[in-house]
């Protein structure tokens, strides 16, 4: 039958587009090779801080031409910090172990107290920012000055009072830095956190205690290694994007490594943007204060991705007089509240695809029944129930069709013994059938067409969503987000579609009844390594199925037999 063979081919093209993203992902065309470039030292912890040291440009303000511009690389008006000899700043809260290098102040470390890297190694937390060879992570600020005028940079050497921070019961701390410039300059630089939250309030402030005009301008910026991604077709986890996001004011866009490398620095100038660096889940971010305009510039050295944001024009300030630059930053999970308590835009750092206009609704849904029922798991099988009841009524229509081709097979097996030699005149005798008895053939196709955005939105949500990373369900199923360790769930899917196709009418072409009673076994296998919240999914929708399709089966049926009842009394 049609509808069927239009199934078979729906799927085998579904499977071939998998195959074709992995394949393209591991072995597609590589960009021409690029020069090499000088190692930026990122093997060694104590040459990290020291990666890529030239400083950003800065330019005249705007409309006084008479100000010359700072050009990039620049050495700064003191001498650089040593280093080696650096004071570290140790700050904790509830949620955050960070590590401030008095050479520029600069965030160098940054443990998330609440997120282990795997589910059986619970000791082992996540670094977001850090020093150790090969996970280079670092968040950098300064002051740039022009006429030669003091400035304290990502080199120079601050001051604090205390070694070791601690928020404890508060609500939130202050950390503050110093550096004075012997022509009376004071820069300030201020991080503020607060209680359950990864959110870093950085402040750098400029006092002019000096006899002359002071002219600059801040800059923020964030390093991270950057490498190729080791793909594998049995993690889905290796399939996210790793890497520079920066959004312009208008939209967001993920910066792939090979288009760097290949195309240069990504530039863009903004009253409204951020950039940032995703780690699947996690993300460090640097939002500028909106309304005054940025320079951001993503740029990749070897093994180092640099994303700067710089403020486009210099500010002047009088003596006697101060001023403060304030920027946000984020470090940590990619939890949609926060974010969203930042920058709306910022929830754009979780990425759902092609599919973000379902994924989104999807996932504020089941954090509103999770909400209620207090499990990731149970809030997946309540909203597919939800999403069945919407669009019953739909499925019931084409489950009634298929109900009653399922007692019309026996009418149609006749046809197809009558017309064996002739598939015109069969073809032709099927679709009066069809329309006399009032049945779609095609309707088998809507239960498919219904189920697969929503499939697709669900991977994208549990692929995504850090709310779900390591999230229990029950017995076995510790964490939605990866597969069933034991391959139980999938197992259960492929029996249950197994006898989802027993309530269904058989395809009269007996090699499309072979294919069609081989899909449960090669959909169990290929759902085997799907992160098992998907399959939880799969499996409820498919249950639920049953249960609709037994219920219209039997309600068709009862009806049949009403009308034969009643024909036979009419004769």
């Amino acid at each position: 039958m049609d509808n069927q063979r239009l199934l078979i081919w729906a799927f085998f093209g579904l499977m071939a587009w998998f195959t074709y993203q992995a394949w393209m992902q591991d072995y597609g065309p590589k960009p021409a090779d690029v020069a090499p470039q000088q190692s930026e030292g990122v093997a060694q912890p104590s040459d990290a801080m020291q990666v890529d040291d030239d400083l950003p440009e800065i330019s005249e303000p705007q409309g006084d031409a008479s100000l010359p511009a700072v050009p990039g690389g620049v050495e700064p008006a003191v001498p650089a910090g040593d280093t080696a000899d650096a004071k570290l700043i140790r700050v904790k809260t509830d949620v955050l172990e960070i590590e401030i290098n008095t050479v520029g102040g600069t965030l160098q470390k940054a443990t998330l107290l609440n997120y282990p890297v795997a589910k059986d190694q619970p000791n082992t937390l996540v670094d977001l920012l850090s020093t150790k060879p090969g996970e280079l992570g670092l968040i950098q600020s300064g002051v740039r000055a022009m006429d030669g005028a003091a400035e304290a940079t990502h080199l120079s050497e601050f001051e604090s009072p205390l070694d070791e921070y601690d928020l404890g019961g508060a609500d939130d701390m202050v950390v503050p830095l110093a550096w004075t410039d012997d022509s009376g300059v004071v820069i300030e630089k201020r991080y503020r956190f607060r209680k359950g939250s990864y959110v870093i309030e950085l402040e750098q402030e400029v006092l002019n205690a000096s006899a002359d005009l002071w002219r600059g301008a801040e800059y923020v910026r964030l390093k991270r290694i950057s490498k190729e991604q080791e793909r594998s077709m049995f993690d889905v986890d290796s399939y996210s994007f790793i890497g520079p996001i920066v959004y312009n004011g208008d939209k967001s866009e993920k910066l792939k490594r090979d288009d760097l490398l290949e195309d240069g620095s990504h530039e863009f100038y903004s009253q409204q943007g951020w950039l940032g660096s995703i780690q699947h889940h996690f993300v460090s971010a640097i939002v500028p204060a909106p309304g005054t305009e940025y320079k951001y510039e993503v740029s990749v050295r070897g093994d180092v991705a640099t994303s700067i944001a710089i403020g486009r024009n210099a500010q002047a300030i009088a003596p006697g007089s101060s001023k403060v630059f304030a920027a946000t930053l984020f470090v940590g999970p990619k939890l949609q509240a926060q974010l969203e308590d930042i920058d709306k835009s910022l929830k754009l750092t979780v990425d759902y695809g092609w599919l973000t206009i379902i994924s989104q609704p999807l996932f504020w849904l089941l954090s509103l029944v999770f909400g209620f029922v207090g499990n990731w798991g149970l809030s997946i099988i309540v909203v597919t129930f939800l999403i069945k009841l919407v669009f019953y009524k739909l499925t019931e229509s084409s489950g009634r069709s298929m109900a009653k081709m399922r007692n019309l097979q026996p009418r149609m097996k006749a046809l197809q013994d009558r017309y064996k030699d002739d598939r015109q005149a069969l073809s032709q005798a099927m679709m009066e059938l069809y329309k006399r008895e009032k049945v779609n053939p095609a309707a088998g196709c809507l239960p498919i067409l219904i189920q697969m955005p929503f499939f697709l939105a669900f991977y994208w949500v549990l692929l995504e969503s850090v709310e779900m990373r390591q999230a229990p369900f029950a017995l076995w199923i510790t964490d939605l987000s990866t597969r069933d360790p034991y391959f139980i769930l999938p197992l259960i899917m492929g029996v249950a579609m197994f006898l989802q196709q027993k309530l269904n009418p058989a395809p009269a072409d007996p090699v499309q009844a072979k294919v069609m009673q081989i899909m449960p076994v090669m959909f169990t296998v290929f759902f085997a390594f799907f992160p098992s919240g998907l399959v939880l999914y799969w499996v409820t929708n498919t249950v639920l199925s049953i249960a609709q399709q037994w219920k219209i089966n039997a309600v068709v049926e009862k009806e049949a037999k009403e009308k034969k009842r009643s024909k036979k009394k009419q004769d």
